[in-house]
């Protein structure tokens, strides 16, 4: 294949349900657990997955940048840019909670054009590519209906750092934001959350202090599904830092940003 040559969504899907069966065949193993932080882990089966991808990008767009999750940069064609997160959720897996992901994205000259979630444990696929619409296991998929928050079931996760001011944010958004809900949920892995906002099983997410590894992938799935996708400001070009994101219905998004505004 020309290296210079662009990915097909159909690429995408295979390395990320082949990296999900190399994670998933570790599940119930003994893990390996390292520390990047108080809380924030990482697993031999972020490694084997990462180390999988990365493989397969340097067989197949060797000139193309690179960012993932556990090795940081690797040098490329800025134009042409992968966001990678080998093993979303790593607190779940360690601890042998099925709710995890692998999450990869990619971007040409800023703009996001593909985007892959794959979650081994229900073996669900959640794909897009930009202009074509959003899919679940090849099927179509579409934001939920919702217009009143009363009516929602929200999502959202919490920094790693508790010693941060977007922590506190975090915990007080959490308390607000359920209260004019049906609900908040917190399932550890912002790729899948923003995947269930696309497949309108939640009607929103929103986060403050997000990496864009997480994001990436999903954000996409989620403006193809027909979903509003900003920073949690309300900018629209949220591939930025500080990251960010709010991913909503377009019938609540208006509503959940001026109440996220409210509690800061």
């Amino acid at each position: 294949m020309d290296p210079h040559s662009e990915p097909t969504l159909a690429q995408v899907i295979a390395w990320a349900k082949t990296a999900g069966e190399l994670v998933r065949a570790n599940f119930n193993k003994p893990h390996t657990i390292g520390y990047k932080g108080e809380v924030d882990v990482v697993t031999e089966s972020d490694k084997k997955s990462e180390e999988y991808l990365l493989g397969q990008l340097a067989q197949t767009f060797p000139h193309h940048a690179i960012l993932t999750e556990e090795s940081g940069e690797h040098a490329g064609e800025s134009d042409h840019l992968w966001i990678i997160d080998p093993l979303d959720g790593t607190v779940n897996y360690a601890h042998r909670l099925p709710i995890y992901s692998i999450s990869i994205a990619y971007q040409l000259r800023g703009q996001l054009q593909l985007g892959v979630v794959y979650d081994p444990s229900r073996d669900e696929c959640f794909s897009a590519e930009r202009g074509q619409g959003a899919f679940l296991n090849g099927q179509p998929i579409a934001v939920s209906g919702a217009t009143q928050l009363i009516q929602t079931l929200m999502v959202t996760g919490f920094p790693y750092d508790r010693q941060s001011e977007d922590y506190f944010r975090s915990l007080r958004l959490f308390g607000h934001i359920t209260s004019i809900t049906q609900g908040v949920r917190r399932l550890g892995s912002a790729a899948l959350d923003l995947c269930y906002v696309a497949a309108g099983r939640m009607d929103a997410y929103f986060e403050h202090s997000i990496h864009p590894w997480d994001i990436a992938a999903a954000a996409l799935i989620v403006q193809e599904a027909g979903g509003k996708v900003t920073d949690i400001h309300g900018e629209a070009h949220f591939m930025k830092e500080p990251y960010s994101l709010i991913g909503s219905a377009p019938g609540v998004y208006a509503a959940l940003l001026a109440e996220l505004e409210k509690t800061r």
